[in-house]
């Protein structure tokens, strides 16, 4: 197992953007999504949080972001582009590993089409939208693979908590509840 430390916001690593990666298949790659997947897993276990994680977290400034979301498989995407947005908007509680103990509100587009590469190479397209809240999921870590953090997309600054008050008041109604309630299961 592969748990490695999350950069933390104020690391200036975190506002680089990531190169695309060439070879989807190289071993690099894999080597780097098993390390996002552990990584993952760790934080999950220990804090009920992280449904997905950006490379740059692990301070690899490449275009690689790795989803878990639960009851599915693991999903590796290389090179992430969105391709399409709508044009309507939603605003939901965000948080990211990178900064656990502050949670916000942002505005991101209900769908979006995201056009990325499988770890055999493949070109891949999904729509996203609010089934299992996976398009402000896929905004928020393509966003990591540009140097824009979610505080830097906070709507308000009325809505920032922390986590403590978030989870007093507002997780119940959060895609995070399924999160907590997969967990103690």
């Amino acid at each position: 197992m592969s748990v490695m430390p999350v950069l933390q916001l104020g690391n200036p690593v975190l506002r680089e953007k990531s190169s695309l990666v060439a070879d989807p298949t190289a071993r690099e790659i894999h080597d780097l999504v098993r390390d996002l997947a552990d990584t993952l897993a760790h934080w999950r276990a220990q804090t009920g949080y992280g449904r997905g994680i950006a490379s740059p977290q692990l301070g690899e400034l490449k275009r690689v972001i790795f989803l878990q979301l639960p009851g599915a498989e693991p999903w590796p995407l290389i090179n992430p582009e969105i391709v399409e947005r709508s044009a309507e908007k939603i605003i939901v509680w965000d948080a990211c590993l990178s900064f656990l103990s502050i949670f916000m509100q942002v505005e991101r587009h209900r769908r979006i089409t995201v056009r990325y590469q499988s770890l055999n190479g493949e070109t891949c397209e999904v729509e996203a939208g609010d089934e299992r809240d996976l398009s402000e999921l896929l905004q928020h870590e393509i966003d990591h693979l540009d140097g824009i953090l979610a505080i830097d997309r906070v709507l308000d600054m009325k809505t920032i908590c922390t986590r403590e008050e978030f989870e007093k008041r507002y997780r119940d109604t959060s895609p995070y509840a399924v999160a907590q309630a997969t967990i103690k299961n």
